[in-house]
């Protein structure tokens, strides 16, 4: 018999894209499948569309509004599957995306398998564009694993993952690397980076295969979450770098990274004592706010 995938979609006020969604999931080349779905708290007409597919893979289960990580850990919790896979309600499988994981796994043993993703917008149009800001932000990270070859340092440097709906998960794997973390925008890369620790070598990542539709919402604006997520995105780099370094040397390593950053605020506060910049004018302010609706770094 063909090995059943459990997917598990955390469903947040997605009425626009929840029904690409499970379409994306119901209609895999791969049919062994149960889809649960955890709708948290959303306000709008989500569960509405949920209700409205008729598919006995298809589990709905609503709670009140707990936030992505819990959402997930509640899916793992319920997944029968071999595998585990999971969908955010606003992005889109490719069709074979399951039958080509699944192959891959038989073909190299991997207790997680990653791919890489094609960004596309709320109409669902492929950003396409090399100047994109978001594109040259993942040419960038996956120039770097190509150019050093570790899947572990490559990480370090950035998510080339990208989202949380790239895993694929042997229940081995789930069962042994635990519940996804308490962060708020960074639950997906700080598992990443569990999973890598708990198998090494074991993690692949199919750079040349795209069976992820990734998208990128056009009314994401610059915001506070922007600061939070790279505070704990340097939390979650320090924790991991330290953790591949010998206990000896973890002072050393901690002490040195800790003054580098250090020093480049303080590098920034001398050079703004030296060279005033003036305030920005309304029209600056608008430009830099369009270039923020362009990037999605942290949902």
């Amino acid at each position: 018999m063909k090995p059943k995938v459990s997917v598990i979609i955390p469903a947040y006020n997605h009425e626009r894209f929840i029904g690409a969604a499970i379409e994306s999931v119901l209609r895999q080349s791969h049919d062994n499948l149960e889809l649960i779905i955890i709708d948290d708290g959303s306000t709008d007409n989500t569960a509405a569309v949920i209700k409205a597919v008729d598919d006995p893979r298809l589990t709905y289960l609503y709670q009140e509004n707990q936030d992505a990580y819990n959402t997930i850990n509640r899916g793992l919790s319920l997944a029968g599957g071999e595998y585990v896979a999971i969908l955010n309600s606003d992005d889109v499988y490719t069709t074979d995306r399951l039958e080509k994981l699944l192959a891959a796994r038989e073909e190299t043993g991997a207790h997680c398998l990653i791919t890489d993703v094609i960004p596309i917008d709320d109409d669902g149009q492929v950003f396409t564009d090399p100047d994109f800001g978001w594109n040259i932000w993942h040419h960038k990270n996956r120039g770097f694993y190509f150019s050093c070859g570790d899947l572990y340092t490559a990480f370090l440097k950035g998510n080339f993952m990208v989202t949380t709906s790239n895993f694929f998960l042997t229940r081995e794997a789930v069962a042994r690397v635990g519940a996804f973390c308490s962060l708020r925008y960074l639950h997906d890369y700080d598992y990443i980076f569990r999973v890598m620790l708990a198998f090494p070598e074991q993690v692949v990542y199919l750079h040349d295969q795209r069976l992820l539709y990734y998208r990128i919402h056009s009314g994401n604006t610059l915001s506070e979450a922007a600061v939070i997520g790279r505070e704990q995105d340097k939390e979650v780099i320090r924790k991991y770098m330290l953790a591949r370094v010998p206990e000896e040397l973890k002072g050393v390593v901690a002490a040195g990274s800790e003054r580098l950053v250090e020093l480049e605020q303080e590098l920034h506060q001398v050079r703004a004592a030296l060279h005033p910049q003036p305030q920005p004018g309304i029209r600056q302010q608008a430009r830099g706010l369009c270039r923020a609706l362009f990037t999605r770094l942290f949902r």
